[in-house]
């Protein structure tokens, strides 16, 4: 690992890989191992805690999101539907489909994706090409119901997470002209109801991108294109940010030993932006908050 001293909070690299699109880190209790996938290049990523050691596997489609499974391997958001995933040696994957999907126009995908408290799985859609700037995203809830369209109007939705107690959703959309996080209250049975805003991200540094809650229900967005990563009271107040030395930090997660790592990955900037380390650009970091996290509910058809 290699140190980044950024103030007050240190900031170190995990290992060598460069992603060109960083996303949905994801820590294994089991495993001691992290998994995050590179949308773009169509890549499962893991990262052996005790060894160090790092695998990839190909997959035939880009993946936007990763959750753990209840009975092994993992449940991934792609480019045409939900996937159960079971990584095996030497580089082969097995692929097997849970559920099909046709968007509602070309040149979509999955992109951000976690399961809540109980279990079920919540994703977002979203046009691939955000200069169209088209809201045709959707939350969706994936459980033993099926899939189902919770919330509509999304151009790129993003920010997914639940508070400890797991009453609370919170969903961003990380598009220019939005930059939003909202809130809703989760029932026991997967609705959705008072939705409010939470956090407006015009008012801060970057674009609301990945997220995560720790054990005090803090909810820590990356700020897109700040090069930041920020902390959030429940009531929606900034508590903290953290520097980077990349701009374009995608989305955190806890995890570790102990859960009280967070992981962060990133994307290279179309351009090399000033005042960061593009030979940093899509690396996965990792730091010592000084807060744990909650560990990540598998999934539970």
């Amino acid at each position: 690992m290699n140190t980044q001293d950024l103030g007050q909070t240190a900031v170190q690299t995990l290992c060598d890989v460069r992603n060109r699109v960083g996303e949905s880190p994801l820590w294994s209790p089991a495993e001691q191992a992290l998994y995050w996938v590179d949308i773009e290049a169509r890549r499962l990523h893991r990262h052996d805690w005790q060894t160090r050691e790092a695998q990839h596997w190909e997959l035939p489609e880009r993946i936007g999101c990763i959750a753990l499974h209840a009975s092994g391997g993992l449940v991934a958001g792609m480019e045409t539907g939900i996937y159960r995933l079971r990584p095996q040696r030497r580089g082969q994957i097995e692929v097997v489909p849970l559920h099909q999907i046709t968007f509602s126009q070309p040149g979509m995908r999955f992109n951000d994706g976690r399961c809540d408290r109980a279990g079920r799985l919540w994703l977002s859609s979203m046009v691939m090409d955000m200069s169209q700037a088209s809201p045709a995203g959707v939350l969706y809830r994936y459980d033993r119901r099926g899939l189902v369209p919770m919330v509509d109007g999304l151009i790129t939705g993003n920010g997914l997470a639940f508070s400890p107690d797991g009453r609370t959703l919170y969903l961003s959309d990380s598009h220019p002209s939005v930059r939003r996080v909202w809130a809703f209250d989760l029932d026991a049975e997967g609705n959705l109801s008072n939705r409010r805003e939470f956090i407006d991200m015009n008012q801060h540094p970057g674009r609301p991108d990945g997220a995560a809650v720790d054990v005090h229900g803090g909810y820590w967005i990356c700020g897109n294109d700040a090069g930041q990563v920020h902390r959030f009271t429940p009531q929606g107040e900034l508590a903290r940010s953290i520097g980077l030395p990349v701009s374009k930090p995608a989305m955190c997660s806890f995890g570790g030993p102990d859960m009280r790592h967070l992981f962060i990955t990133s994307i290279p900037p179309a351009q090399p932006a000033d005042g960061f380390d593009a030979a940093l650009d899509g690396a996965v970091f990792v730091t010592e908050p000084g807060l744990r996290g909650l560990p990540e509910t598998p999934f539970r058809a």
